[in-house]
C-alpha cells in the first residue's frame, strides 16, 4: 500500500481523512513496514466501510488488517443503535472464530517424551478437515438448548468443568440468541459436527511458554517459561458459514429497500433496528454459541487425552475469546457512555484492568488477548489495557493475518508433505488429513507475527504478556 497517501500521526498508528462518501476517517494501526505490505483491497474496503450510516469515530483496521469479505479481516467499526447498520460481511463467514488457551502443568521435558503418541492421539480424537463429524448427533430440541446456551450447555452435558464458564468471553454464553432464527440448511450442516476443529486456518496447537514480558500479568494467567500450554482455534463451522450466506443475500434487498448507499455490494447490511437486522443479531448470537460450545467440547476431548498420558495434572482454561462477532457494547466517546454495536472482523475484544465483564481474578491485569500465529511460527498472548477504550474501542488484532492468498500459497509451496518434514526437522510435529490445506497455511503465507505483536503493543491495543512456540500442531 502507498503510505504516502495516510496522515502518520505517530509511528504505528495512520489516518484517512474523510473523502467522497466517508463519514469519519480510516485509521490503521501497524508499523511501517506493515503498512507498506498491506494490499490496496484492504485499505479500498476500510474506507468503504466508513461510508455506512451511523458509523461513529472511525473505521479501524488492526495491525494485521488483509484483504477480506465486504469489510478488510482485521476491521472494527462500531455503530450507533438507532442510526447504525449491521452488516454479515462485518462479522465474517465463520462466526465466533476464536481461540482459547489451555495451561497443562507439565514442562517441554515432560511432552518431550510422549509427544508423537500425544500427538497421534489428539489427531484421533479431535476430528478434523472439511465435512468432519463430531461426538454427536444433535436433533432440533437439543441444537435449540446449544444454540441458546452455548458453553453453559456443553457443561451440563459433562463437557466442561463450571469453572471454565469464567474463562469465557460472555461467561460462556450470548445473550439475546434466537436458535428460531437457524435455516433447517444451517442446522442440517452442524448437526453432527459438534466438537470439530474444521479446515482452513483452523489448528489445535501444542506450545511452549518462550518468553515472558509481563511477570504480573503472566502469574495472574497461569503462564510459567518451559511450561506447555494449548491453543484451540475454530468456530461456529457450517452452521455460522450458511447464516452469513443466507443473511448477506437478504441484506442485499434490505439495503435497497432501506435506501442505503453501498460502495460495494459486498458491504451489505441492514439498519439495526429493522427486521432483517434483528433477525440477524439472533441468529449471529445463536452461532456464537455454537462455536463456544464447540470448543468447550473440544477442550473436554483434550483433558481426556492429557489424563491417558499425565493422570496428575489438569487443564486449566486462561481464557476463550471469539474473533467474528458483531457486540452490544457500552463505551465511553466524547464525554458520554454510548451503547454501541461493535462489529470485530478478525479482530478480538481486548478489555482493560477494572472492567465489570471480567471475571474478578483477571481486573486487577485485564483480558488476556490471544494473538494465534500460523504453524511454525508461535503466538503471543497480551492483555488489554485501558488506553484501548479511547484508541479502539477495546479491540485488538487476532492472529498474523494472510500476506498471501491461498491459491498464491499453493504456487510457492507445493508440497505440503515438505512442509511438514521441513517443521519436523525443527522439532514441530504437523498432523493433517490434507497436505494440501497444509500448504495454503504455509508460516510464509501469513505476516510476521513478531511485527503484529509488536505494533498492537505500540499502538496501545494492548500489551504483551508471553511469547508461546509450537511444538506440534493438528491443521484441518
Amino acid at each position: 500500500m502507498d503510505i504516502n497517501s495516510l496522515e502518520k500521526v505517530n509511528d504505528y498508528e495512520w489516518h484517512v481523512a474523510p473523502h467522497k462518501k466517508m463519514r469519519v476517517p480510516a485509521i490503521l494501526f501497524g508499523s511501517e513496514s506493515l503498512l507498506k505490505s498491506m494490499d490496496e483491497k484492504a485499505y479500498e474496503q476500510l474506507c468503504n466501510v466508513a461510508t455506512l450510516p451511523g458509523i461513529v469515530k472511525a473505521a479501524f483496521a488492526m495491525p494485521d488488517a488483509h484483504w477480506g469479505y465486504g469489510f478488510p479481516i482485521g476491521g472494527v467499526a462500531a455503530f450507533d443503535p438507532e442510526e447504525g447498520v449491521i452488516s454479515a460481511g462485518g462479522v465474517g463467514f465463520d462466526i465466533s472464530c476464536g481461540v482459547r488457551l489451555l495451561t497443562t502443568g507439565i514442562t517441554k521435558t515432560d511432552l518431550d517424551k510422549v509427544k508423537d503418541k500425544v500427538i497421534s492421539k489428539l489427531f484421533k480424537t479431535v476430528p478434523s478437515g472439511v465435512g468432519s463429524h463430531g461426538v454427536m448427533i444433535l436433533d432440533k430440541p437439543e441444537m435449540d438448548k446449544m444454540l441458546e446456551g452455548g458453553a453453559h450447555w456443553a457443561v451440563q452435558k459433562g463437557f466442561g468443568l463450571e469453572k471454565d464458564l469464567e474463562r469465557i468471553e460472555e461467561h460462556g454464553q450470548m445473550k439475546g440468541a434466537v436458535p428460531e432464527e437457524i435455516s433447517p440448511r444451517a442446522r442440517e450442516r452442524q448437526r453432527d459436527e459438534m466438537g470439530t476443529l474444521g479446515s482452513g486456518n483452523h489448528y489445535l496447537e501444542l506450545q511452549e511458554v518462550h518468553e515472558i514480558f509481563d511477570e504480573t500479568a503472566a502469574k495472574v494467567f497461569g503462564l510459567k517459561t518451559g511450561d506447555v500450554v494449548i491453543s484451540i482455534h475454530c468456530g461456529s463451522r457450517g452452521l455460522g458459514h450458511q447464516i452469513g450466506t443466507e443473511f448477506l443475500k437478504m441484506m442485499v434487498i434490505e439495503a435497497e429497500r432501506s435506501g442505503l448507499f453501498l460502495p460495494d455490494r459486498e458491504l451489505a447490511c441492514a439498519p439495526i433496528h429493522s427486521q432483517t437486522g434483528q433477525s440477524y443479531l439472533g441468529a449471529m448470537r445463536a452461532a456464537t454459541n455454537c462455536a463456544l460450545a464447540n470448543r468447550q467440547v473440544i477442550t473436554h476431548l483434550v483433558r481426556k487425552v492429557f489424563q491417558e498420558f499425565f493422570p496428575s495434572t489438569s487443564l486449566n482454561l486462561v481464557y476463550d475469546v471469539s474473533h467474528n462477532t458483531c457486540k452490544e457494547e457500552f463505551h465511553s466517546y466524547e464525554g458520554k457512555t454510548r451503547r454501541l454495536f461493535i462489529h470485530r472482523k478478525g479482530a478480538t475484544r481486548a478489555f482493560g484492568p477494572g472492567h465489570p465483564e471480567l471475571p474478578m481474578d483477571l481486573r486487577e491485569v485485564g483480558q488476556p488477548v490471544l494473538i494465534g500465529g500460523s504453524m511454525g511460527t508461535g503466538s503471543y498472548v497480551l492483555r488489554g489495557i485501558k488506553e484501548s477504550e479511547n484508541v479502539s474501542f477495546s479491540s485488538a488484532s487476532h492472529g498474523a493475518g494472510r500476506q498471501m492468498s491461498r491459491s498464491a500459497a499453493l504456487k510457492t509451496w507445493t508440497s505440503g508433505r515438505q512442509l511438514i518434514d521441513q517443521l519436523a526437522h525443527q522439532g514441530i510435529l504437523i498432523k493433517s488429513i490434507s497436505d494440501r490445506g497444509v500448504a495454503e497455511e504455509a508460516p510464509g503465507a501469513y505476516k510476521d507475527i513478531h511485527e503484529v505483536a509488536h505494533s498492537t503493543d505500540r499502538a496501545n491495543l494492548a500489551k504483551k504478556v508471553a511469547f508461546l512456540t509450537p511444538l506440534a500442531c493438528i491443521k484441518g
